[in-house]
């Protein structure tokens, strides 16, 4: 019997006694507090971890023992920061998060959710905001939109059949759209009326009644509405005033909730102000999670603050959290399409532009060019994009002399072009044909470490669900679990296996005050079984898949299907090395996870079809023996 694949052992069911629903035998079992892992086998019934055993448990009656000697088992992941709010409803298995074993996460990130505003409004909100073709949030969200509140809301998530759990924030541009309409809400001359602040706080209470783990806002100004009304302007949470937003924190201060928060990086007194708001001086502090801790390419001076400003101010009385992707934060593009490209005026101005006609006329005209050469020179400023087109490679166009050069490098084989020109000339030739790739920010594997064990900041921020072409990150956890354990057997460890598994589950859940992140007796199985030996290259590779419910088109993925053995939410399995269980997309595994609720499992409907391993071919088809 082979004990380097997940190995179901099939036994007839006893008439007298059937002791579990599943077994797993002898796998190193986490419990994501982050003490030391123990080869344990671990028994499931009802949805429920029932016990956890040093000793062989009795199998009688099991029909799905799993043998995971050699394999570690863990809780499955939270991922604290994603923009499914559009997806969950029209494909609310979630795959591409599920199959990496990400079991719960949360929506309604970065002031945007879709509790409130209608169909046009959100595609308005999210279409160049979050790179989600704007035609389909608007058919998502008018097909699907019954709710009306935020119980409603819960309970239309709650009739899917969602595959990871789900929790959520309450955005406030969401919000503010709803009581003031986009046109006011987006004017810095126009205030929310009496009633429109008491229409906001009303839903903010009702949302936090219902169990949303707080609310959502932003004050990044390079994010730009979509539609044609308001396009270019940013996001209705940036033109809040103190009073407006003072007077919403105070409903999150009073419930103990979060805040998440994306501060004005252009004036680096928003990025004080927002994380000293936290702090509770003659008021209860205020729970802050802020936009984002990264290695920045183009300041590579500011992460040196990050971490010791969370601690000053977490000594002081606040609560605050920096959010971070634990991995090199690596983006492609096809063409000008690149968010980046907002955060300067040239490139703003391009973007803005949706006909190709005009867009390329724009791209043409060498007064354009002046402006944006100057805006790429210029070293001034807090920005995020490095602005550097020797660091940008070209992955794929037309024309294959210039495959795997950077548009600096073209330039000069052109004739010593500035290298401005040369990627204006090339997007006018190719469109969004060509397309190339650059590393923004944690490209330094050493300050990864560093950021990795700083306890004030928070591993996630995936955006799983947004920029569908242009990065991937569904596995981030099983990347950091890589560099971990890489380490580990290099004799430089910088972090143990069973620390990094808390940082991704059970410290996030308590924090976020949701029951998830836990494997021990009587927690709810959400789990999964990784295989050690291929926390691998294939976790860097590249790979798309076309996304059904917005028309098929192709969005970038993750695919290191030998990583995650298996899967499990609500004790019921849902992957298998990268392939669904025939659950997966028609019986809900996943719930909505209520704030400081228990989150008990979700029963399998009489309706549910029968998954025994008997009726499951993914195992051998991976080389499983029987």
């Amino acid at each position: 019997m082979s004990t380097n694949s997940l190995t179901p052992i099939r036994r007839h069911v006893s008439n007298d006694r059937v002791t579990y629903d599943t077994i797993i035998r002898d796998g190193l079992w986490f419990d994501g507090s982050g003490t030391p892992p123990a080869v344990r086998s671990i028994g499931i019934r009802d949805g429920v971890v029932a016990v956890v055993s040093a000793d062989r448990i009795d199998e009688t009656g099991c029909t799905d023992v799993i043998d995971a000697t050699g394999k570690w088992v863990l809780p499955g992941m939270i991922d604290i920061h994603t923009h499914y709010d559009i997806e969950v409803l029209a494909q609310p298995e979630l795959a591409e998060s599920l199959r990496h074993g990400v079991t719960t996460v949360l929506v309604g990130s970065c002031s945007l959710s879709t509790v409130h505003v209608n169909g046009t409004e959100a595609g308005d909100l999210f279409g160049r905001v979050e790179a989600i073709p704007r035609h389909h949030v608007i058919d998502t969200i008018d097909t699907h939109k019954t709710w009306s509140n935020p119980s409603d809301y819960v309970e239309a998530l709650e009739s899917r059949p969602l595959g990871p759990n789900v929790a959520a924030f309450i955005g406030h541009s969401d919000m503010r759209t709803a009581a003031m309409g986009l046109d006011r809400a987006t004017r810095n001359t126009v205030r929310p009326t009496d009633s429109e602040q008491a229409q906001m706080e009303r839903w903010l209470i009702d949302a936090l009644d219902a169990g949303f783990v707080g609310m959502s806002s932003q004050q990044l100004l390079f994010d730009k509405l979509d539609g044609d009304t308001c396009r270019s302007r940013t996001l209705p949470s940036t033109y809040a005033k103190p009073r407006e937003l003072r007077r919403l924190k105070a409903l999150l201060r009073k419930t103990g909730r979060i805040l998440q928060a994306g501060p004005d990086i252009s004036n680096p007194a928003d990025v004080g102000s927002q994380a000293f708001t936290s702090l509770g001086i003659g008021r209860r502090k205020l729970k802050t999670s802020l936009l984002s801790a990264a290695d920045i390419k183009a300041n590579p001076y500011a992460i040196k603050i990050m971490g010791p400003l969370a601690g000053l101010v977490n000594r002081l009385g606040g609560d605050f959290r920096w959010q971070h992707l634990p991995v090199p934060f690596e983006v492609y593009a096809d063409g000008i399409d690149l968010v980046i490209f907002e955060e300067f005026g040239s490139g703003a101005a391009a973007l803005h532009l949706k006909a190709e006609l005009e867009r390329d006329e724009l791209l043409r005209d060498e007064d354009y060019r002046r402006r944006f050469r100057k805006d790429y020179e210029s070293r001034f400023g807090t920005r995020v994009w490095h602005r550097d087109f020797f660091d940008a490679e070209i992955v794929s166009c037309p024309d294959e002399s210039v495959i795997g050069k950077s548009f600096g490098q073209v330039g000069l084989d052109r004739g010593g072009l500035h290298p401005v020109d040369a990627f204006l000339d090339l997007v006018l030739e190719h469109g969004t044909d060509i397309r190339w790739r650059t590393t923004i920010s944690n490209h330094r594997p050493d300050v990864l470490q560093q950021m990795a064990r700083e306890p004030g900041i928070q591993l996630g921020f995936s955006d799983a669900g947004a920029h569908l072409r242009n990065m991937a990150f569904y596995n981030f956890g099983l990347r950091l679990l890589k560099h971990v354990h890489t380490a580990e057997r290099r004799g430089e460890p910088f972090m143990d296996v069973a620390t990094a598994v808390h940082r991704m589950t059970g410290e996030l859940a308590e924090w976020y005050g949701i029951d998830a992140g836990h494997l021990r007796p009587g927690d709810r199985a959400d789990l999964m079984i990784v295989d050690p030996d291929h926390l691998d290259d294939s976790l860097e590779s590249y790979a798309e898949a076309a996304v059904p419910a917005f028309g098929g088109m192709s969005r970038m993925v993750n695919r290191n299907d030998d990583t995650v053995v298996a899967v499990f939410v609500s004790g019921r399995r849902v992957m298998e090395r990268g392939t669904p269980t025939e659950l997966v997309g028609r019986a809900r595994t996943g719930q909505f996870l209520r704030a400081g609720r228990r989150g008990d499992p979700v029963p399998a409907a009489p309706s549910d079809l029968d998954v025994r391993p008997s009726r499951r071919p993914a195992l051998a088809e991976t080389g499983a023996a029987e």
